[in-house]
């Protein structure tokens, strides 16, 4: 049994991350999904809960064909420990997936190999870039699963970041 982590906090989930995770499929039996920051929303940057982005996530990958697991981490702010925090809150792993440098270097120093995916599109495929289009009515459906669309529409998502970029 091979098992891989994979941690973003996916201020949305996007076709980048789709595709990174649909390589990862091929690779281990089992995903480990790390919803970062999870204790942040309803800000510019961070506007979805953990929730939300759990749903998101796992409504796009009911067909990935391997099992994965979503998994909320909340942020520690303590670098030298967040690497033992998260093998605290997940099952056990082989490896990390990841082309951040501080998480490639945070993991590499605790002894846990690290795998960097080569990233999917990644001017037009960023949360920054979606969350952009968001708040200037431009196009942003086709950046993200269908599923995920369907989750922002539910929650009225666009309507809220919208109301948080307002000035008082």
């Amino acid at each position: 049994m091979k098992r891989g982590f994979y941690i973003g906090r996916f201020q949305p989930y996007h076709n980048g991350h789709q595709s990174v995770l649909e390589h990862i499929a091929d690779e281990v039996d089992e995903i480990i999904i790390g919803v970062g920051s999870a204790q942040l929303s309803h800000t510019i940057d961070n506007p979805f809960t953990a929730g939300e982005r759990v749903l998101m996530i796992t409504r796009s990958l009911v067909s990935l064909g391997c099992a994965f697991y979503v998994i909320p981490i909340e942020d520690i702010k303590r670098n030298a420990l967040w690497v033992a925090h998260i093998q605290s809150m997940t099952p056990p792993f082989d490896l990390c997936y990841s082309s951040n440098p501080l998480v490639v270097q945070l993991f590499h120093e605790a002894g846990v190999q690290v795998q960097s995916p080569s990233m999917y599109e990644r001017d037009t495929h960023s949360g920054t870039e979606i969350r952009r289009r968001m708040l200037n009515n431009k196009p942003w459906k086709n950046l993200v699963p269908p599923a995920v669309y369907q989750v922002i529409k539910e929650i009225d998502g666009v309507a809220r970041l919208r109301q948080i970029a307002q000035d008082d």
